[in-house]
């Protein structure tokens, strides 16, 4: 196998072991904690543009000298996870692409990126088709919010097997629809179930034609959520329909909602799955550098610290050390942890990404929703 120390060496190969090197090699190359890049065209620059936070995210290739070829090594920790893309400048002109050479890709709303594996990083067997795993089945509902004046749409997952006969806990899911197409939830469901990790479960997959207004500490979010959402599914599936049955789940913005739902009507559910939650807050005053899109956040943040009471019985918290929330997170636990709440905080070296939440699906939905103890909601 090539190492990257052998592609450093690459500055001093013509142009047909270069092309032969492209030919025969996936990139990039990783080597104990070393990643190498290489790519291949015409341009001014070709620059790296990740997104680790505290890393400027802005690294150069080199060009091989006589060759259009251009090259890159940089420290990639073990177990890293890390998206990006390349900038290719020509003349005035910058446009970012995938990497070319590497088959390796994520997507999110805005597109894919390109993905680097550090080494010991392997993806999850629990994210992959499973041909044992039943299918669960996600079904479209359209409710009438009188909370926002109009008809909402979202979906309902339902594990296999679903019978009317049975009860089942309920999980509703921040921005459900997209943890479905970019995180693969709906087969993370199945094969969890399967291997009955954790229990038979309805999960209630909710979105926002207003995400960041309405996700943003929106105290109508958490009444329809609270009384509008549950409620109607209460009555058309077979819920447990207490509050020991009931968990609340989000990433980033549909973080904040969570817990702001939660914590504004005390009780009503036992669990919170928070990912990468975007929760800003001040020490003094609430100015804040993030944006006037967080000034109700950080106005809620703020208040949730002085007086968090006990909104829940389970809190788990998730977040990725490259992220530019990963303060803000670490910050909250120990918050969390003298409310008398059970905590659970995981940390792994992974950004702001779809992935990042999907692999940590496992060990967060295990601890909350405990497969072993599933019969407790016949």
């Amino acid at each position: 196998m090539i190492s990257a120390g052998d592609l450093r060496k690459s500055r001093d190969l013509d142009r047909d072991e270069l092309e032969t090197l492209a030919r025969d090699h996936i990139f990039p190359v990783v080597d104990g904690t070393e990643a190498t890049f290489l790519f291949r065209g015409a341009a001014d620059e070709v620059l790296m543009r990740h997104w680790i936070y505290g890393l400027s995210s802005t690294q150069p290739f080199e060009r091989i000298h006589g060759t259009d070829f251009w090259t890159l090594t940089m420290e990639i920790p073990a177990c890293s996870r890390v998206e990006y893309k390349l900038e290719i400048a020509e003349g005035e002109q910058r446009r970012l692409i995938r990497d070319p050479l590497n088959p390796h890709t994520a997507h999110d709303p805005y597109g894919a990126n390109s993905v680097v594996h550090g080494a010991g990083y392997e993806v999850p067997d629990w994210v992959l088709p499973d041909g044992e795993a039943r299918p669960g089945e996600i079904v479209d509902h359209v409710i009438g919010s009188d909370v926002f004046g109009e008809r909402r749409t979202f979906q309902v997952y339902l594990p296999a097997r679903y019978r009317e006969t049975r009860r089942y806990p309920l999980l509703v899911m921040h921005d459900g629809e997209d943890f479905v197409k970019f995180a693969g939830l709906k087969l993370v469901l199945d094969n969890l179930i399967h291997r009955q990790e954790i229990p038979p479960v309805v999960v209630a997959l909710t979105s926002s034609p207003k995400r960041l207004e309405e996700y943003a500490a929106n105290e109508n979010q958490g009444r329809f959520i609270v009384e509008e959402l549950v409620p109607a599914l209460e009555d058309k599936y077979a819920l447990v329909g207490t509050p020991e049955a009931r968990g609340l789940a989000g990433a980033s913005f549909g973080a904040v909602t969570s817990l702001h739902t939660a914590w504004t009507h005390p009780g009503f559910f036992s669990s919170l799955l928070l990912q990468s939650g975007s929760f800003a807050f001040t020490d003094i005053g609430n100015e804040h550098d993030r944006g006037p899109l967080f000034d109700p956040i950080v106005e809620f943040v703020n208040a949730f610290r002085e007086k968090p009471g006990k909104p829940v019985e389970k809190v788990c918290v998730t977040c990725g050390t490259y992220e530019s929330l990963i303060y803000y997170n670490r910050s909250m636990v120990p918050l969390l942890e003298r409310t008398g709440m059970d905590v659970r905080y995981i940390e792994a070296r992974d950004g702001h990404n779809w992935d990042n939440w999907r692999d940590r699906m496992r060990e967060s939905l295990s601890w909350l929703f405990p497969g072993p103890l599933w019969m407790v909601y016949e």
